[in-house]
């Protein structure tokens, strides 16, 4: 809450945040290619039986030698023996039986005219063999579920700058050695350790700039990311057309992490992270940094560690216990963010990748696919950012899984020739579901506080995976039933859209950082209005127009001066004097209400919740009133 107050008088969105992001965007514009690189890494060509030696030394032409070797259209099985009376004009079979096959003991013969070389026809991934195609594609998505629940919780504990580091130098190593990988063992065991790489990176490049950014830029900041890796499918299907070997084309993706690798050291950790870990002293140098950065050198040379401690003393006290995933499902309101957010997560990611990673069902050409399914995001992410920012988080994400997954269902009831209107519905349903990640992303560190955001990212990454992980389990089921598949990808999502209603609203709030904040955040909490505008306690003296938790403040001036302890320009939290209406004396705190039993969570009523000052349970905190809640009934 008070953080928010602090970037403002370091520079708010100076230059230091312009950098930070650009620099942070860059590698998301090579996430693409790692995330959908299978789509031609692993593209199946037409192909049939290798030809028998002896057969090839008869001298026939190749059309005439294929007629006797191979039935007409298999591509599994071929003749026992040759089949010379098929050369006849009006042959018939021997016995009146069609003739003995056999399985491609001799391998296959690839069309190569579109895919010189992939990982299908380097190691016969066909036929019996075609399930290790997408066993090699969960593996990669089972790698960022371990990276998600990995990487999550360590850059709680380690910070996110120095893990998104090590996952840069992760994913370059592990994307190359995948390129020169002899066996298609070793090919899976490197694909996966990229995948954990691609966890860490998307989490940690999120939350960095997230914890960086004025509340009045996340929404811009979230969208810019999401336009990046929009880029970054052209980008691929551009790469992929440039270079159709597999192998050059996994190096030539990977390569790039290196250099991110390198520049990394210049990214600064987040001071959010400092503080709340107790490294009071390295946040305020960092935040003298950005002050440097930002042309506000002499406002940060004012800020001194007892002011800081001062002014964030409510966070540092609660950085002194061990937060763990527990955390997420302890108390009511985090419990029902952590199951909501669930199934947007799940479902988002389940019908993403059904749709996405199965560009060969089109008949069209793939490259022109990629491009199509890439470009669908543009005006989808941008339709998303005006009602993320203008309507509220919880109605776009709501609206474009309800809509993605209806689009989804539609396709089940058109016929299969009419290929124009399949092809359109699929699109408009992967643009809805690019604008659920687009918002997602965004909402889920809005919604969970500092000392556990990554934790929850990891949450959220985690079912996004086990969503993935599905998407190709559930297109196998439609051998049986084609519109098996459809009907599942369809329903999910709807669902979801269905479940997210009931996520409270962030637009235009500062991030919580504890817990206590989120269990207190009662979103039609009253403010006192001046003739300026609304008041907050966390920016006393500036005009507001949204806020949570906020109470006016009579004697609050707005200043630029230093924070000094004895006449700070920003006043913490801890100096705000209550405007509570039994006090007629504003510098005396109205007596504690009586204590109240905390609420159990709605989700999971067997967990005990922990007892919290600003639990919603107690209607509000000491000296502050607030209305009953609408999103969460105590």
């Amino acid at each position: 809450m008070a953080f928010a107050s602090l970037l403002e008088h370091v520079g708010g969105m100076g230059r230091f945040q312009v950098a930070s992001v650009l620099l942070l965007a860059l590698p998301v514009l090579m996430m693409a290619s790692h995330n959908l690189l299978q789509n031609f890494t692993a593209a199946t060509s037409d192909h049939r039986c290798r030809l028998r030696w002896e057969v090839n030394a008869t001298g026939l032409d190749p059309q005439d030698l294929l007629r006797i070797s191979v039935p007409h259209g298999e591509q599994c099985r071929r003749f026992v023996t040759p089949q010379w009376w098929l050369l006849e004009a009006n042959g018939s079979a021997p016995n009146s039986s069609w003739p003995e096959t056999e399985p491609c003991h001799d391998g296959w013969t690839y069309d190569r005219s579109v895919f010189t070389s992939t990982i299908v026809t380097e190691w016969d991934l066909v036929c019996s063999s075609r399930g290790l195609k997408q066993l090699a594609q969960s593996l990669y998505m089972a790698g960022v579920l371990v990276g998600g629940i990995v990487f999550g919780g360590l850059a709680d504990r380690f910070g996110r700058r120095l893990l998104l580091t090590w996952c840069y130098l992760q994913m370059g190593i592990a994307g190359t050695c995948s390129s020169f990988a002899p066996t298609f063992t070793v090919y899976c065991l490197f694909r996966f350790l990229t995948g954990t790489a691609f966890s860490g990176v998307v989490l940690n490049s999120v939350s960095l700039s997230l914890e960086w950014m004025p509340t009045r830029t996340r929404a811009l900041v979230g969208t810019f990311t999401g336009y990046c890796y929009t880029t970054g499918q052209f980008l691929l299907a551009g790469i992929a057309y440039a270079v159709p070997d597999w192998r050059w084309l996994q190096l030539t993706v990977s390569l790039p992490f290196f250099c991110f690798f390198l520049y990394s050291w210049w990214l600064t950790e987040s001071a959010r992270w400092l503080v709340m870990v107790g490294k009071s002293q390295q946040a305020l140098k960092e935040l003298q940094k950005v002050a440097r950065i930002n042309g506000k050198k002499e406002e940060g040379d004012k800020l001194d560690i007892e002011a800081l401690r001062s002014y964030m003393q409510k966070e540092m006290a609660s950085s002194r216990s061990r937060h763990t995933v527990v955390d997420l499902v302890r108390t009511p309101v985090v419990c029902r963010i952590s199951c909501c957010l669930c199934f947007v997560w799940f479902s988002t990611s389940f019908a993403y990748y059904g749709l996405a990673m199965d560009l060969q069902n089109f008949d069209f050409n793939i490259y022109v696919i990629q491009l199509i399914f890439g470009a669908v995001d543009i005006p989808a992410k941008l339709v998303s950012i005006l009602t993320i920012t203008f309507v509220g988080r919880r109605f776009t994400q709501s609206v474009a899984l309800i809509l993605a997954g209806l689009a989804i269902l539609a396709n089940t009831l058109v016929p299969r020739d009419l290929r124009m209107i399949r092809t359109a519905l699929a699109v408009f349903g992967k643009g809805c579901l690019a604008a659920s990640f687009n918002c997602v992303f965004l909402y889920t560190g809005e919604l969970y506080p500092t000392v556990i955001r990554q934790t929850g990212m990891g949450l959220g990454n985690t079912m996004a995976r086990l969503g993935s992980i599905m998407a190709p389990l559930v297109k196998m089921a439609g051998e049986g039933f084609p519109m098996l598949p459809f009907i599942i990808y369809g329903a999910a999502p709807v669902v979801s859209g269905l479940v997210a209603i009931f996520l409270p609203e962030t637009r235009d709030k500062a991030l919580p950082e504890t817990v206590e904040e989120v269990e207190g955040r009662l979103p039609d909490a009253p403010r006192t209005q001046t003739p300026e505008g609304f008041m907050s306690p966390e920016d006393p003296g500036v005009p507001m127009t949204q806020g949570s938790q906020e109470s006016s403040h009579p004697g609050a001036q707005s200043s630029q001066g230093p924070p000094d302890p004895k006449d700070l320009s920003i006043r913490p939290p801890s100096t705000l004097l209550s405007t509570h209406p039994a006090s007629e004396d504003p510098g005396v705190l109205p007596p504690k209400p009586p204590p109240r039993s905390p609420g159990r969570c709605p989700f999971l009523p067997t967990l005990c919740c922990l007892p919290l000052p600003s639990c919603p349970g107690s209607k509000g905190l000491p000296g502050i009133r607030f209305r009953a809640p609408r999103d969460f009934a105590p």
